[in-house]
């Protein structure tokens, strides 16, 4: 069975939180959901982003998201990819120096990684990207170039793949994204 380490925080956008890992257990996944100083059971509250025709999305409460494993009983070894989630959590998800090594390790073992929207602003900080191809949500892309990558700008439905790194720019882009994880991940969907 594959295992997968899931980074989500406070604020993390509702849908990129709810939906992949949803679909990731759906296929078997064991999804560890994992938030710094934060343990099993312990909630993180989560905000709905829509695009509504305004300059920037808005944000709306959203709901409470239980984590179900404990921060700091990861040993990333035991993981065979790692999806990171978007909204607001990443900018200061990222200062936490444990997770930026976590991420590192995916990155330095070429294991699957999916990051979506602002979750690219941890692979920023993590220094995992230079030279390759990505996309995040519009605003991140000055990151993505200061950081090294390549920003690829793609509509907010769509995935990009370079490698073993999945990005998307929002939610709208979930069929996408989690069909080409599930891609790297070697998991095969008969229909």
């Amino acid at each position: 069975m594959k295992k997968v380490l899931f980074l989500t925080g406070d604020f993390t956008e509702d849908y990129e939180t709810m939906v992949p890992f949803q679909m990731l257990e759906m296929v078997g996944y064991t999804v560890h959901t994992v938030c710094p100083d934060k343990k099993k059971g312990d909630i993180v509250k989560t905000a709905i982003h829509d695009f509504e025709g305004d300059q920037t999305y808005t944000e709306k409460p959203g709901h409470n998201f239980v984590l179900n494993y404990s921060f700091d009983e990861v040993n990333v070894s035991d993981y065979d990819g790692l999806v990171i989630a978007g909204g607001r959590a990443p900018e200061y998800l990222r200062l936490n120096g444990k997770l930026i090594e976590m991420v590192k390790h995916f990155f330095e073992s070429d294991k699957p990684v999916a990051a979506i929207c602002h979750g690219i602003q941890i692979l920023t900080t993590a220094g995992v990207i230079k030279g390759k191809k990505l996309t995040a949500y519009p605003a991140v892309g000055p990151e993505v170039t200061l950081a090294g990558g390549e920003f690829q700008d793609i509509p907010a439905d769509q995935a990009y793949v370079d490698g073993n790194l999945v990005t998307s720019p929002a939610w709208p882009g979930h069929p996408s994204f989690i069909r080409e994880f599930l891609k790297i991940m070697g998991t095969k969907i008969e229909i």
